[in-house]
């Protein structure tokens, strides 16, 4: 068993990391050249590759994790680490990661370094604020891996509150969209308000915990989620602090309806941004779901599951049917994730094991492939003269850029679930594994696959067939720095849905135990139950 405490080395470089990157020039003279941006070429060159270096080391501290980690027992908590923190609270500082977990964290960390290559040439050559954004990045990098970690109540409540700073300031103060203000503003209290929420129920929760005989104390470990499961709680206080943990993660997901900031932040960030807040940061709110909502909650879990259902439908249809109207390519990507979502809900509460390893799988394809989206359309941008994120002022850019044009359209045929791309794996698992349970729920939510191939084929043709656009007549194709973004993520979809089982070996033993945990079973299978009637 390795004693190196891998998953705080995955948190605490990312800040080393974050303060080398915004020291970077500090000290430098300014030439009168790079006066009004704050520093020379050489110190914006330096930022670069200091923070695309101290996200590549992530990458490496990743891969020491994944060796560590034994596959056969996914379904428990490894690479654990507990210290004492706030005693008098009850807090620890407890970290661990089971097979969803260690996923997550691998998205987490293999975005980054693509997300700052995407990010070479942003800020509009203000090397000051380039070096700020790329050191807040790697802040938002500790928290997301700190959050998927924690292993305590208390410290993922701190930490699901604290992401919130460097997210704010990454879409209000870094963004590109003339109302990245009132976004960031809207992101910030709408999350703040389900936090708020969810206090109250961790606090109601922590009330929970027996209070020692012999020192009428509660114990020092109190928050560690392993102690809070299996409380005898009262139904009614149950059911309660479901809400309330429910609801912050829901917005934080995004679901239907409380969704409404997220086509804000994606239509005022930067494409970077958006990938790192849609495809890892709201990923929270389903890991959140996953691993306390069900065993923490487990009788309010199963009193919840019809509403969350319809809901997690609703999100399902209607996000996939507002995507078709957009006119600006970065909101319609937006809606495209409340209907991805909408689909890692439903599996989540078919309480099936088939259905939550698909939901499992989903959470990690959906980042790399509306993260390709994200990071495609952003190029595509960037090419425009008056930066444009309209829609109707592209056309006909295959003939240009078709490097551009074909990797955007592999990732748009992985966020349709094409065969043979990563999405149309977990899809089809959450698809049978919530037939199993909620049939009417599946059967209703299978136009949204045809409602994905409307929005995608039509935002490709608009975009990239047709007549050249007049203002993109003379567009480059993708750079050596863009194929490399480009190339890992269309790599990524192609190898997780040709050869899924080795993702998959991650997330089936956790789904079982969270099965397990909720107090459910799996449904007996239609064919085996027709074999036992004909014996």
């Amino acid at each position: 068993m390795s004693t190196f405490p891998w998953l705080t080395a995955l948190v605490v470089w990312p800040l080393v990391a974050a303060l080398a990157t915004v020291l970077t020039g500090v000290g430098r003279g300014r030439p009168a050249s790079g006066a009004a941006t704050g520093g020379g070429t050489f110190s914006a060159g330096t930022a670069r590759t200091v923070a695309l270096t101290g996200a590549l080391v992530e990458v490496a501290l990743l891969v020491g994790a994944f060796l560590a980690f034994d596959t056969g027992a996914a379904g428990t908590h490894q690479l654990t680490e507990t210290y004492s923190w706030i005693p008098a609270l009850g807090a620890s500082y407890a970290v661990g990661v089971d097979g969803v977990a260690l996923l997550l964290v691998a998205l987490s960390v293999g975005l980054v370094p693509l997300v700052i290559l995407a990010a070479w040439h942003e800020q509009g050559g203000d090397h000051v604020r380039l070096r700020r954004y790329l050191a807040t990045v790697l802040v938002l990098l500790s928290f997301m891996v700190l959050v998927f970690t924690a292993r305590d109540v208390f410290l993922f409540y701190v930490v699901f509150e604290a992401m919130l700073i460097p997210a704010y300031f990454l879409v209000g103060g870094f963004g590109q969209g003339a109302q990245r203000r009132y976004a960031a503003v809207k992101f910030l209290i709408f999350s703040l308000a389900g936090g708020l929420v969810m206090l109250a129920a961790v606090i109601a929760l922590y009330l929970q915990v027996p209070v020692d005989a012999a020192t009428g104390l509660r114990p020092e470990d109190a928050f560690l989620t392993d102690n809070l499961t299996g409380l005898a709680l009262d139904p009614t206080a149950e059911r309660l602090m479901f809400c309330a943990f429910f609801l912050a993660f829901a917005i934080k997901a995004p679901m239907f309806p409380v969704h409404t900031w997220l086509p804000d932040v994606t239509q005022n960030a930067t494409p970077g941004t958006s990938t790192l807040l849609i495809c890892v940061l709201d990923k929270v709110g389903t890991f959140g779901m996953l691993t306390l909502c069900l065993p923490l909650f487990p009788e309010a879990s199963r009193w919840a599951a019809p509403f969350v259902v319809v809901l997690a439908v609703i999100s399902i249809l209607y996000g996939a049917v507002l995507a078709i109207g957009q006119t600006d390519v970065l909101r319609l990507i937006g809606y495209t994730s409340v209907s991805h979502f909408g689909f890692i809900i439903l599996g989540i509460f078919t309480f099936t094991s088939l259905g939550i390893s698909g939901s499992s799988f989903m959470m990690l394809n959906h980042g790399i492939s509306t993260g390709a989206l994200f990071l495609l359309a952003g190029f595509a941008i960037a090419r425009h003269p008056r930066r444009s994120q309209q829609i109707a002022d592209y056309g006909g850019m295959k003939t240009v850029a078709p490097v551009l044009a074909g990797t955007f359209l592999v990732a748009g045929l992985s966020a349709l679930a094409l065969p043979g791309l990563a999405t149309f794996v977990s899809e089809i698992m959450v698809f049978l594994g919530s037939y199993g349970r909620w049939p009417a729920a599946a059967i209703v939510a299978v136009p949204a696959v045809v409602l994905a191939a409307v929005y995608v084929l039509l935002t490709y043709q608009r975009m990239f067939t047709g007549p050249l656009g007049a203002d993109v007549v003379g567009a480059k194709d993708l750079g050596g720095r863009e194929k490399t973004v480009a190339g890992v993520l269309v790599a990524a979809l192609v190898v997780l849905g040709l050869v899924p089982g080795p993702a998959l070996d991650y997330v089936r033993e956790p789904a079982s135990v969270s099965v397990e945990l909720v107090g459910a079973t799996d449904p007996e299978p239609v064919l085996g139950a027709a074999e036992g009637s004909e014996q």
